[in-house]
């Protein structure tokens, strides 16, 4: 496969990354769907591994967000909170690869919600709510489109 295309699977993965902030948007079936596409044109087998891998984390997480939807779902802040935490995760993926994206999730949420309302008690207060009503299953989602993304690059920037 060429840079290119290697690329341009890059490039739509991130979309998949953003898109599973957005309500409505089936950033997971992206970011699987790039997975696929870098396998079906590789088609060595470490590539098929890591589309089933993926296909497996990712199934993994819809029946974890299904076993999740159960909670409330309106915790009262602004969608901006939480595209600012989905942010905040993808880039913390990124500089401490893995737990980093839990941290910046959460992190990004707090401090959002302490700009908006002024306090560290309210903001704290907040981000719990918030994560007890969506974003424990957001969380779920982002993380696991983070590992398949973080698998990918792990196997592409090692030369297969």
């Amino acid at each position: 496969m060429s840079a290119w295309q290697l690329l341009a699977v890059g490039l739509v993965m991130l979309l998949g990354l953003i898109g599973v902030l957005i309500p409505g948007v089936p950033g997971q079936a992206i970011v699987w769907a790039a997975v696929a596409w870098w396998a079906l044109t590789d088609a060595t087998g470490l590539a098929w591994g890591v589309l089933a891998g993926a296909t497996a984390v990712l199934l993994l997480s819809q029946a974890l967000r299904l076993l999740l939807a159960r909670r409330p779902r309106q915790s009262g802040a602004p969608r901006r909170t939480v595209h600012i935490g989905g942010a905040a995760g993808i880039v913390g993926f990124f500089v401490v690869p893995v737990v980093g994206g839990i941290a910046g999730f959460v992190g990004g949420i707090y401090l959002a919600e302490r700009a908006r309302l002024g306090s560290h008690r309210a903001g704290r207060a907040s981000t719990r709510t918030i994560m007890r009503g969506i974003g424990t299953s957001l969380l779920v989602r982002l993380f696991a489109a983070l590992l398949v993304v973080g698998g990918w690059l792990g196997v592409v920037f090692r030369g297969y």
